[in-house]
């Protein structure tokens, strides 16, 4: 991780569209008293959105089963991890970064693998702790206590020297690759794609949400995505809610780029002004290839 509803369907309930509604209510005039009780609803409709991605719910279910696969599609997930490996390896071979780890001096610790795991993330920790539930005996296992200690920090401490070969190592192990896969759709691909087919988004949308998720974090504070879609939508309704998908899409990469530059600026933004944005302007709101964007200046295609 890089970083540190009103078409109301029938029986899907109201909660996601709540965010909109408590951020209306702090401009509505209330008495300075009644402020808390206002960013305690804020937080708990965000709560409530990452909670929805995240969890199984029977109406959710039923609706998103109803609607095409989109970026869940095989061939269009593949896209995805191609895309998000531009601008997080410079790569379209995705598959090459399992083993990927340096310290980005960015203030997240070492990031490795396909879509870098932070050690001052916690992404990381829960990839290492969920692979040695199932395979006890593996290279990266006896740094738990380390990652457990800087976990939230750049530290060092407790991995250098070994860690990094350690990873490198353990790369090459088939098992290891697949648990980086699935932890990978747990916490980023699959709540991503989910939240963004209840907000009405087709294939480009629902990839702008996944990669937005693993570039700021799946969190609910500072610029983390559930609060870069919040402030999305005090500027445009979702599809979900009646609104033009592409205003929206335009409202949230806005969002996202400012929020780039608020966390570091001058930080290069191009993974949205020449990849996702460019997509968005030439209406390819299916994601259809070939595509061709350039991520730091340089040039890729998939066709």
């Amino acid at each position: 991780m890089r970083r540190i509803g009103v078409l109301l369907f029938a029986a899907v309930p109201v909660a996601i569209g709540a965010a909109g509604y408590f951020l209306v209510s702090t401009e509505s005039g209330e008495s300075p008293g009644a402020e808390p009780t206002v960013v305690a609803a804020q937080d708990g409709s965000r709560q409530e959105a990452k909670s929805r991605a995240e969890q199984e719910r029977a109406a959710d279910d039923e609706l998103i089963a109803s609607l095409p696969p989109g970026l869940a599609a095989p061939a269009k997930k593949e896209l995805a991890q191609q895309l998000v490996a531009t601008a997080e390896s410079s790569t379209l071979d995705w598959r090459r970064t399992y083993g990927d780890i340096e310290d980005l001096d960015d203030g997240q610790g070492y990031t490795a693998g396909t879509i870098g795991f932070c050690t001052g993330t916690h992404d990381l920790l829960a990839l290492v702790e969920n692979y040695t539930e199932a395979h006890p005996d593996n290279g990266l296992a006896r740094y738990l206590p380390a990652l457990r200690a800087v976990d939230g920090t750049d530290s060092h401490e407790g991995l250098d020297p070994g860690f990094p070969a350690a990873w490198k190592a353990e790369a090459e192990v088939k098992a290891f690759r697949e648990a980086q896969d699935a932890e990978r759709d747990r916490a980023y691909f699959d709540p991503a794609v989910r939240l963004a087919k209840l907000d009405g988004l087709g294939t480009l949308g629902q990839f702008v949400y996944y990669d937005a998720m693993v570039f700021h974090g799946p969190g609910i504070d500072e610029d983390g995505f559930y609060i870069l879609r919040e402030r999305a939508l005090r500027k445009a309704e979702s599809p979900s809610r009646g609104g033009s998908e592409k205003a929206y899409l335009d409202a949230f990469l806005d969002v996202r780029r400012a929020a780039m530059r608020e966390r570091r600026p001058g930080a290069d933004t191009s993974r949205v002004d020449t990849a996702q944005r460019r997509f968005l302007e030439d209406g390819n709101l299916s994601l259809t290839t070939p595509l061709t964007w350039r991520v730091y200046g340089q040039r890729f295609t998939v066709e």
